[in-house]
């Protein structure tokens, strides 16, 4: 058995916190590859490092005194330096960081607080450090070359059985450091995933997995304890957000599971990611449910719009005129809308709406703002009649207006829009509907 472990920041963001991932690691064997983020906020009133690393690259551009900032981060690391009584010679190190912070690149300038912490989790856990700029081999595109990592893989095994590596940057064929989007060690561990052909990927957070429904609109949602990568993609998308979604694309083709842990309680079950999860009766109908507000619907109605040929198409191209991802396209006989993000639309609307009237000639336009996409995500679904309509009368019943209504072709989700107002009523309902009730009917 082969673990790939990866902690975040939350996990690595004080003495205390390494603590736990020391009991973690050497509580099983398989545990041999760590993959570590920058030390994340000790508590509400104090600052992630690699946003301490962001505004110290801004200060040095914009030509503001840095120094301030740079202490700031130099403390956090000597702080649990000292805590756990480490060897490691960070100061030599941290003082040439400083002596070149106005001649480094910014990535290799925000990589430093993974390779701090990394260093750090070494000593103290006395596994072998290896960097990722050896490691992970990026082209100069960004995307990543598996093939050349797993050669490099290959020599570094040679030598080691085990290491901690940081997480969020590898190198480019030319040896400059380049980093990933935030939250990108989370596909540094899947990459090594893949690499090592690990059985199991475990991504060690500060929440144990997946909820079904935001505990912030539902009282003590249950916990995901399985979930497909095509459901959690669908949820991702839609903003329940505890994994970076591009980290399933280096594994999904294995198969290997992603195994979501929380390192404050790692007795809990957490969540398991897999490819295909074969049907269980047990299981809830709905895996889970999420959503967003603030979408905006451009609704056109032409008469004879079923015989025309190339409006939908012309409108489309309006908006990618415009550099607008369009979310849904619900549409009728004579009529179609086009829903997009607010925030995409919010300086430039009326231009599209002026171009689209010159372009297609539609018989009517009209603009609907404050609406909520809702996604109700089940893999179960398409194999139970009347989900959809249980759904649809579960709102209307509770007076929500449905103003529009998608399901994908795989048929694990269904997607309504409301108003606004009615999105954490119309959260609740649905989660009350299909999860409370069948639970008690379950049971």
């Amino acid at each position: 058995m082969l673990k790939i472990t990866k902690f975040g920041g939350s996990s690595v963001a004080s003495a205390s916190q390494f603590q736990k991932v020391k009991g973690i690691i050497e509580s099983d064997p398989a545990r041999r590859f760590v993959v570590v983020s920058a030390a994340g906020r000790k508590d509400a009133k104090d600052n992630k490092i690699t946003d301490l690393l962001y505004l110290c690259h801004a200060h040095i551009e914009y030509h503001v005194d840095y120094v301030p900032l740079f202490r700031m981060i130099e403390e956090r690391f000597l702080e649990i330096k000292q805590e756990l009584q480490l060897a490691t010679p960070i100061e030599g190190e941290l003082r040439q960081l400083e002596e070149r912070l106005p001649e480094l690149s910014l990535d290799e300038l925000v990589s430093r607080g993974e390779y701090f912490t990394a260093k750090l989790m070494a000593d103290y856990l006395g596994f072998p450090f290896v960097d990722a700029r050896d490691v992970i081999s990026m082209r100069y595109d960004g995307s990543f070359n598996y093939e050349d990592t797993s050669e490099r893989l290959k020599t570094i095994l040679a030598r080691h059985q085990h290491f901690v590596m940081p997480g969020f940057y590898g190198s480019t064929p030319d040896g400059h450091i380049r980093v990933m989007t935030r939250g990108g060690s989370d596909i540094t561990g899947s990459i090594l995933a893949r690499c090592l052909n690990a059985d199991v990927y475990e991504n060690w957070t500060d929440v144990s997995g997946f909820l079904m429904a935001d505990p912030r609109i539902v009282k003590n949602p249950k916990n995901i304890q399985r979930i497909t990568y095509e459901e959690l993609r669908e949820l991702s998308y839609m903003g329940a957000s505890v994994l970076h979604e591009d980290a399933i694309f280096p594994i999904r083709k294995r198969n290997i599971p992603i195994h979501i842990l929380n390192t404050n309680r790692p007795q809990d079950p957490g969540t398991i990611i897999m490819d295909a999860i074969e049907n269980d009766p047990v299981d809830s109908l709905i895996t889970g449910i999420a959503g967003k507000k603030d979408f905006v619907a451009v609704e056109i109605y032409q008469k004879h719009m079923s015989n025309a040929v190339g409006v939908i198409r012309k409108t489309l191209s309006v908006f990618e005129k415009y550099n607008v991802s369009v979310e849904h396209i619900p549409s009728g006989i004579d009529s179609f809308s086009v829903i997009v993000q607010g925030s995409d639309v919010r300086s430039n609307i009326y231009e599209i709406i002026a171009e689209i009237k010159e372009t297609v000639k539609p018989d009517s336009i009209r603009l609907v703002e404050g609406i909520a996409l809702i996604a109700t995500v089940g893999r179960n679904m398409s194999a139970r009649p009347g989900t959809s309509g249980r759904l649809f009368a579960a709102l209307g019943n509770s007076g929500v207006n449905i103003r529009m209504i998608a399901q994908g072709s795989d048929e694990i989700n269904i997607i309504v829009g409301v108003e606004n107002k009615d999105f954490e009523k119309a959260i609740s309902i649905i989660y009350h509907n299909f999860i409370q009730e069948d639970s008690h009917e379950t049971a």
